[in-house]
């Protein structure tokens, strides 16, 4: 069992049904081990994974010490001399730890996650197909990691220090649960982190010709509403700079995929031997065309009449005119 989940007892190409399906299980497993072992990693480091964690919190409240000062805001007082993260039940405590364990290990099995997912549609892609598949995955991680870090550097400071804004003006003292800011904190940056892998996302729709991209383009209000939308659902509290500069990367994201798709769609027309663009198979060919001109413009032959088939023919009865009236010679 052991030796199967570390390598291949055969090549894919000659694996059945049932083994790619076995071969799907144990890449599975491969996934979940990192994953709990990530976890497994933060229980044990438990003292140190959550002051990772609390460096958002630490720099809400001094904007100086965070690497991007210039985009926070100066805090509040009450913010300024909160105290320590609370927790008042044994189970918040456990739920703080499954946060940060469950965090640790998304980020270490994130790469062995997108390196089965390659490992397993490798077989079924052409050479072309295979040599774009490892900057394809590349680009997934670095997508993910980028997101993850906004979030973590700029959007969960800036969140704390607009609720405690709201907080003081509403003459609110508010309690900090220590389960509730480390959820908010990982399920920021993972959401985040999936957010920006919807421009990889276009580009496979693209790939599949599942949609063209100057569809995409034509549609770009639709595609920023969309965005936007998607920026508030996603940020805590949809503030107006958060909200126009998670809008504005989404956005030259999208514009980046729809160019990239575009040369993709391109070349594997070309290398198929189609039209370079899709919206030309919209349009009839030049050769379909004049055959069809000719086709309906084309003088018809006639029949030539033959003698048996006039002879053939009933002759019509001459049609006699009417007698006129007050004449009784046709009564006879």
């Amino acid at each position: 069992m052991l030796s199967t989940l570390i390598r291949r007892n055969k090549p894919r190409s000659e694996m059945s049904f049932m083994e790619h399906l076995d071969d799907l299980r144990i890449s599975l497993i491969r996934v979940a081990t990192v994953f709990a072992i990530g976890m497994v990693t933060a229980l044990v480091f438990y003292r140190e994974t959550p002051a990772l964690l609390n460096m958002p919190l630490e720099w809400a409240k001094h904007p100086e010490t965070s690497p991007l000062a210039f985009a926070l805001s100066q805090p509040g007082e009450g913010l300024v001399n909160m105290g320590e993260l609370k927790e008042f039940t044994f189970m918040g405590v456990w739920k703080v730890l499954m946060y940060a364990g469950f965090g640790v290990g998304v980020a270490v099995a994130s790469p062995v996650f997108l390196y089965e997912t390659a490992r397993f549609v490798g077989p079924a892609l052409t050479d072309r197909e295979k040599s774009g598949l490892v900057p394809f995955c590349g680009a997934a991680l670095i997508l993910f990691l980028m997101g993850a870090a906004l979030a973590f550097y700029w959007l969960s400071p800036m969140s704390i220090q607009i609720w405690q804004h709201f907080a003081e003006g509403m003459k609110m003292e508010v309690t900090w649960q220590a389960s509730d800011y480390y959820a908010f904190v990982v399920m920021m940056c993972l959401l985040t982190g999936l957010t920006f892998q919807f421009p990889l996302a276009l580009i496979v729709l693209m790939w599949l010709e599942l949609v063209r991209p100057k569809t995409l383009l034509k549609s770009w209000r639709g595609m920023l509403v969309g965005i936007m939308m998607l920026v508030a659902l996603i940020t805590p509290i949809a503030e107006p700079i958060s909200l126009l500069v998670m809008t504005g990367v989404l956005f030259s994201f999208y514009l980046a995929a729809v160019a990239v798709g575009t040369v993709i769609v391109r070349r594997k027309r070309v290398a198929r031997g189609d039209k370079p663009n899709p919206e030309d198979d919209d349009l009839p060919d030049d050769d379909e065309d004049d055959s069809s001109y000719q086709e309906e413009y084309r003088p018809k032959p006639r029949k030539p009449v033959t003698p048996s088939d006039s002879s053939s023919a009933p002759a019509k009865p001459k049609s006699t005119p009417p007698p006129a009236e007050g004449d009784l010679s046709s009564l006879d």
